[in-house]
Parts: structure tokens; C-alpha cells; sequence
């Protein structure tokens, strides 16, 4: 499926405090990289989750992968991924490789309709998004044992976006994505969103230095003098998960989006008999990455 490809017209988000971001144009084909480039405290997150149908934008026009913001939410919801995007889906760092793998595919089993895939498709799927993003287990200090707190800041990168590609989506997002990295590590970062924006992938960053080949699109700077968190509490601070794509892509399109994290929350209401079938199918994806 080939990549969303995203369009703006004097798109805004106006909260309480004011505006958190204004007159954002965007014209970016499928398979596009992407870079939202601006200061702190300029709206880049909420412009990423507006874009990927988290947020609820208040002003201009625009259709990601073809369906209409806001009117459509839970379908731009459902053809994107979040990659990292810090308090949103930030990964535990007590947890191994191997667990975020088995919690990743229990709650696609549900949520992306797994139950439907064969063993060897599920393998596929994994395997390829390992593949793409170059991170192979056995290369790490303990291999798939290794903690989140364990990986180097590109591994985790890596891993982040293994697990969001492993929705197919058409549109991958990633939040503050130089962000504590050296000049070397900033510029494989980008080689790595290069070669998922070639693989048909729309790929859309935030950044605060967008590479010279990437599609720019600039947050004002009305916001320089707030920081990051408060331009996000300028809005109503809703951010709509996962669960509520699948739960509402045949429903009202226009309801707020509820409050959210990462969807990995909603794992916790399969029933017990739903999730004894789940397992043996994650350890199935589990024994495939060790494998890879």
C-alpha cells in the first residue's frame, strides 16, 4: 500500500491560552520525508498529532492519505503509526526487547486484526520491520534480554519505530528526533527515515534542524517563550490512542478524542480466554525475532 500522502491549507490549533500553532501549509506526495522544523514551544507536537488524527486542529483545511482533518479522525488514525513521541509512547525502560515484541503483538492481534493473519504472515510482518529499520536482537548486549534502559539512544530509535511499522502503516511519525544526539547519531537518524520513506512509507519528524533533503514545514515562532508542555496544555490536552481507531473508524468521526497514552493500555480488557489464545500467539512472534 503506498504511502498517505498529507495536505495542508492555514492549518491551526487555537486552546484556552491561545494559539498553539497558525497558517501551517503542507503539500507532501506519498512516501515523502518530512521534517516539522521549529523552536520548543511552537506546537510541532500537536502539529504531528493533528496530522496523524490525535489532535483536533480548530482552523484551515487538510486531507492525510484522503480523508478530511478533523471530520475523519479515526480513518487518519487508522492508515498512521506514532514511533517515539515522548509521553505518548514512550517505551518501559524494566522491559526486555523480547516483552515489548510480545506486548506489541498481543495488542495488534486485537486492535489490527492478527487473529486473521497466518503464523507465517504475523513472521513476515516482524520480520520485515526489523529488517527495514536495522535492528537485529542478536547484536545487542543480551540479545532480545536486553532492557530499554540497556539500549543506546539510536537502538531504542530503532526499536520504536520497528514496533510502529509493525501496523503497516502509511504514515510513520516520530517526535523530537535529534534530541539528545550527536552530530553522527542525528545524521544516521535521518538515514534510517530516508530508508523508510523509500521503502513507500510517508515518514513525518519533528525536529529543531531539518536535513537539506527533507521536505521542511516550519512552526511559528509565536510560541518561543512557552516550552514544549505548555504549548501542548494550550490545547484541551486530548490525544487519542489506537484503540479508539479501531473502536470508531465505523462510527462518529467527529467525537472528541479522549484522553489518552499509548494504547498499550487497552491490552488490559481482552478477557482472560481472548488472552490465553494471544499468547501462544505472540510467543509465535517472539520466537521469530529471535530468529531474525
Amino acid at each position: 500500500m503506498p504511502g498517505a500522502g498529507i495536505t495542508a491549507e492555514r492549518l491551526g490549533m487555537t486552546g484556552p491560552r491561545g494559539p498553539v500553532f497558525e497558517n501551517v501549509d503542507v503539500q507532501a506526495p506519498p512516501g515523502s520525508l518530512v521534517a516539522v522544523e521549529g523552536p520548543s514551544g511552537s506546537g510541532r507536537t500537536c502539529l504531528l498529532l493533528a496530522l496523524t488524527g490525535r489532535m483536533r486542529v480548530t482552523s484551515g483545511t487538510a486531507r492525510v492519505g484522503g480523508h478530511p482533518l478533523p471530520k475523519k479522525m479515526a480513518a487518519v488514525r487508522a492508515v498512521s503509526a506514532l514511533g517515539p513521541v515522548p509521553g505518548v509512547t514512550d517505551l518501559d525502560p524494566a522491559l526486555t526487547v523480547a516483552e515489548q515484541l510480545r506486548e506489541r503483538s498481543l495488542l495488534r492481534r486485537y486492535l489490527r486484526g492478527w487473529r486473521l493473519e497466518r503464523n507465517t504472515e504475523r513472521r513476515a510482518r516482524i520480520r520485515t520491520a526489523l529488517d527495514l529499520v536495522g535492528l537485529d536482537p542478536e547484536a545487542l548486549p543480551r540479545g532480545l534480554r536486553t532492557t530499554v534502559r540497556d539500549l543506546e539512544r539510536l537502538e531504542e530509535l530503532r526499536l520504536g519505530l520497528a514496533l510502529a511499522l509493525l501496523d503497516g502503516p502509511r504514515l510513520l511519525a516520530v517526535d523530537d528526533l535529534d534530541m539528545k544526539l550527536s552530530d553522527a547519531e542525528r545524521a544516521s537518524a535521518w538515514e534510517l527515515l530516508r530508508t523508510i520513506a523509500e521503502s513507500g512509507v510517508t515518514v513525518l519528524a519533528v525536529c529543531s534542524q531539518a536535513p537539506p533533503d527533507a521536505l521542511v514545514v516550519r512552526t511559528g515562532a509565536r510560541g518561543e517563550d512557552r516550552t514544549e508542555d505548555e504549548a501542548d496544555a494550550g490545547t484541551d490536552g486530548e490525544v487519542a490512542t489506537d484503540a479508539e481507531s479501531e473502536d470508531n473508524a465505523d462510527a462518529d468521526d467527529n467525537a472528541d478524542a479522549r484522553p489518552g497514552a499509548d494504547a498499550n493500555a487497552d491490552a488490559d480488557a481482552n478477557t482472560d480466554d481472548n488472552a490465553a489464545t494471544a499468547k501462544g500467539e505472540a510467543d509465535d512472534a517472539l520466537a521469530e525475532a529471535r530468529r531474525a
